[in-house]
């Protein structure tokens, strides 16, 4: 029975070593109950076989699965074999690419695998395809192969003998080959290839790129824009170094929620261009407005209205929505802006504005 499981980038496995942390982003987990075999026995942590068959089955699915670039989901295998007179770890790798199919993982080919063995008496020898518990146990080889229509992925070999020639090793390499194309074929019956959409319960994503300049401003201080965009939209933002941006969630229209709050962010404020700001700050000399998010410039006194104004209190308020030109950038990116300017150029636009003392803000000239 194998359960394929996506998740995001927080759900990577740590690796702390020697050499230093590392993540791990497609896993592998083999269980194997004692009862499968008809055994009882209590129930613990991992054995070696239990590892390591995992190992072997997980080193036989990394080469046909997709690049974090492509699908930059975290997936989790986990292989619990229920019944076993064969090879258990050769049934996981098939059971997998039959799961990561279903669940839409754009894999670059189905894997199959079998277990070869071999009786050797004196000069007399026989190859064994797909051996069974007792094959193994009074065989004298165990040679596990893995991989796809064009080749080998993986392979294993356990033997009780000396040696096995160049000539039994190509026999026996040629004889799982048919074997294996025979099982895919068996495979492609039930699943040809993998489904173009995500299984619904699946977590979905998006992927931009933004410059690195403006990673700092996605973050925020301490990680305080981000997170207020997570809690806001019910999503999970990952910001690589390099600049890209992933973000999940449950359904698509968080994604594209978020999504539009990190784009407004990486914005790039355009000369001469007109917006709808924010007024966040009232100063004596003008007002600080916001025209796209965690971007302020500076309208000043004079470029509030076509005629001349007593203070900017009398005119404006905090949380007003007013008409702005960027008429200049200097070279340390500070803004100025000017809403008699987009006023006088674009008059139709008037009535974007939300202004809580309208009347006051457009005096009659004097």
């Amino acid at each position: 029975l194998v359960a394929a499981t996506l998740g995001t980038k927080n759900d990577e496995q740590k690796i702390e070593a020697l050499e230093g942390e590392s993540y791990r982003s497609f896993m592998l987990h083999y269980n194997f109950p004692s009862f499968s075999v008809g055994e009882v026995r209590r129930f613990g942590s991992p054995g070696r076989r239990e590892i390591g068959h995992g190992a072997l089955a997980e080193r036989a699915m990394l080469p046909v699965v997709p690049p974090k670039e492509q699908f930059p989901y975290t997936i989790r295998i986990v292989s619990d074999i229920l019944e076993s007179n064969g090879s258990s770890s050769m049934a996981t790798v098939c059971g997998a690419s039959l799961a990561l199919m279903d669940a839409g993982v754009p894999l670059r080919a189905p894997v199959a695998g079998i277990a070869m063995g071999l009786v050797k008496e004196g000069d007399r020898v026989g190859i064994l395809t797909d051996i069974m518990g007792t094959e193994d146990h009074y065989g004298d080889m165990d040679f596990k192969v893995a991989g796809t229509e064009k080749g080998i992925t993986a392979l294993q070999m356990d033997i009780k003998i000396a040696g096995v020639s160049v000539e039994l090793m190509r026999a026996a390499l040629a004889n799982a080959r048919e074997a294996r194309l025979s099982v895919l074929a068996k495979m492609r019956e039930t699943i040809e290839k993998p489904r173009t959409e995500l299984s619904p319960y699946a977590p979905r994503f998006v992927t931009i790129k933004i410059r690195t300049e403006k990673i700092r401003e996605i973050i925020g201080p301490g990680g305080k824009v981000i997170r207020g965009i997570q809690e806001e939209t019910g999503t999970k933002i990952d910001v690589e170094d390099d600049g890209r941006v992933t973000i999940f969630s449950p359904d698509n229209t968080s994604v594209q929620r978020a999504l539009a709050i990190v784009q407004d962010i990486c914005r790039e404020v355009e000369l001469d261009r007109i917006y709808v700001g924010k007024v966040k700050k009232i100063v004596e000399f003008g007002a600080f407005v916001e025209v796209i998010p965690n971007t302020e410039g500076l309208l000043h006194i004079s470029q509030i209205a076509e005629s001349r104004i007593r203070a900017v209190g009398d005119v404006l308020s905090e949380g007003d929505e007013v008409l702005v030109k960027v008429i200049e950038i200097d070279q340390n990116g500070k803004i100025r802006l000017s809403r008699k300017m987009a006023l006088r150029e674009q008059p139709a636009l008037a009535d974007k504005e939300k202004l809580r003392n309208p009347s006051a803000a457009n005096p009659p000239r004097e």
